[in-house]
């Protein structure tokens, strides 16, 4: 045969037997002056078995494995790591006098079977999820994390992702460790580069996940982590051109910005993390949640009462104009702030509940005093387990496109929502009855010219009437 005459003499063809391999011998041509699996894959010929359900609902990139004909309806299984979820089994707790930790394995994790639950039934003891983007970004994947958990139980999950990022986990308990590596830097020093790889590979992932659209680049950092499942989103474009083929599955979104997608930007991923398998259900994605420890409730008590503020009697002020970092913007939206000049009209003429300012910077303080008043209650928070402390204790929320408004939606407080555009307020807002937010958006396109006597009239919070003048 054609494809036997490239090896040598001394070695016998790898198929003796055509009839009894039909799938495989197909393949190889019988004219000696083409080989096909030179050929592009649209020419390469399988035989399909007929009436085989598809493993996914996207084309199956044939580059990746060209003799791959799909599931084998012939398969037996057995009854061992193939039906339902992976098992979290006890066991012995650590050992604080052991040196060498031989019992610091996630729960269910057996070092002499590992390996068959992981090819068999896809089991996944340990999770990580480098998340591109900042607050807004990290806050919106808490679903995703919670369905990880659900999927695999006893998993251990951690995150990879910015500095500012980092600050969100303050209020998740299902993440282990969260490691500050920016991966929106294109260009990393390479000590900070290598060293992330090393972390990443001596902890022995079984799977990663990555939000950051890869490129070849990205797709090779993934790839040396050596993980046994690499999914990521790739880019839209050319840009996405051989990262393919160092990744398990790949998702790609319709923009080059991940973020225009709004509140369902990471829909894709988890479809393909709740996906059904053998005697497990699709997976549900929870809501999204926040929790928040004591201490920064008392924190934030203190900041708020030396304010002149009572629980339960003020309205949390987000969104203003700044510069900081700290005013948790999505990336999709960068017009999601207003000048303080439209603030002071909105909450002129407050009366039963007071506005209480929160400034992301300490230089923003003596603007408000001059465009709001002297007397104006004000609060200095740049992280967002703060903010969701005081939104939780506040009897709304009135905030632009910043995750104030995902915070409210988390802790089941009534907020209002400020949006340059009624498309805009759909995408990062959908359900916004049921999530008890009001949406009021600008006619022209541009927030700074959104009405403000819309907002006025839709100042109800509760049981509290903000009375206006």
């Amino acid at each position: 045969m054609a494809a036997t005459s490239l090896l040598p003499k001394s070695i016998s063809p790898f198929h003796t037997n055509p009839p009894s391999l039909p799938s495989t011998t197909h393949h190889f041509t019988t004219t000696p002056t083409k080989l096909s699996f030179l050929s592009p894959p649209d020419q390469l010929h399988c035989t399909k078995r007929p009436n085989l359900q598809t493993v996914h609902q996207k084309k199956k990139n044939d580059w990746l494995d060209p003799f791959d004909c799909g599931p084998d309806p012939d398969l037996q299984w057995g009854t061992m790591f193939t039906d339902g979820k992976q098992e979290e089994d006890p066991r012995p707790p650590d050992n604080p006098d052991n040196p060498y930790g031989f019992l610091k394995f996630p729960k269910g994790f057996m070092p002499e079977l590992a390996s068959l639950g992981i090819k068999i039934r896809g089991d996944v003891r340990r999770c990580c999820c480098i998340i591109s983007g900042g607050v807004y970004e990290n806050l919106l994947f808490f679903p995703a994390i919670q369905l990880i958990k659900d999927r695999y139980p006893g998993v251990q999950v951690d995150v990879v992702t910015s500095p500012r990022g980092k600050q969100t986990y303050e209020m998740n308990k299902n993440v282990r460790w969260a490691d500050v590596y920016d991966p929106d830097d294109d260009w990393p020093e390479p000590r900070v580069y290598t060293d992330m790889i090393g972390v990443l590979k001596n902890r022995y992932y079984d799977m990663v996940l990555s939000t950051k659209l890869a490129g070849l680049g990205h797709a090779a950092f993934l790839f040396m982590t050596t993980a046994e499942f690499k999914a990521s989103y790739i880019y839209p474009n050319v840009n996405a051109a051989g990262a393919g083929m160092l990744l398990q599955e790949t998702f790609r979104p319709e923009t080059p910005n991940l973020s225009d997608g709004g509140f369902h930007m990471y829909n894709q991923m988890i479809n393909w993390l709740g996906r059904p398998a053998r005697g497990v259900p699709r997976q549900p994605l929870p809501p999204l949640r926040v929790s928040i420890s004591k201490k920064i409730k008392e924190v934030v008590e203190a900041k708020y009462t030396s304010a002149g503020a009572e629980k339960g009697k003020y309205v949390v002020i987000h969104g203003i104009e700044s510069d900081s970092q700290a005013s948790m913007q999505s990336r999709g939206d960068t017009d999601s702030l207003l000048p303080l000049e439209v603030w002071a009209k909105i909450v002129k003429g407050m009366r039963n509940v007071k506005p209480v300012f929160v400034i992301p910077h300490e230089k923003e303080r003596e603007n408000v005093e001059d465009l709001v008043g002297d007397d104006t209650r004000m609060v200095f928070i740049t992280t967002p387990a703060q903010l969701a402390a005081l939104i939780n204790d506040s009897a709304g929320v009135i905030a632009t496109n910043t995750a104030a408004i995902q915070l409210a939606n988390a802790r089941s407080v009534p907020s209002i929502g400020l949006f340059s555009s009624e498309e805009k307020a759909k995408v990062f807002v959908p359900d916004a009855e049921q999530k008890k937010c009001t949406i009021i958006s600008s006619k022209t396109g541009k927030l700074v010219d959104i009405d403000v006597e819309s907002v006025k009239n839709a100042m109800q919070f509760a049981n509290v009437s903000l009375a206006l003048v």
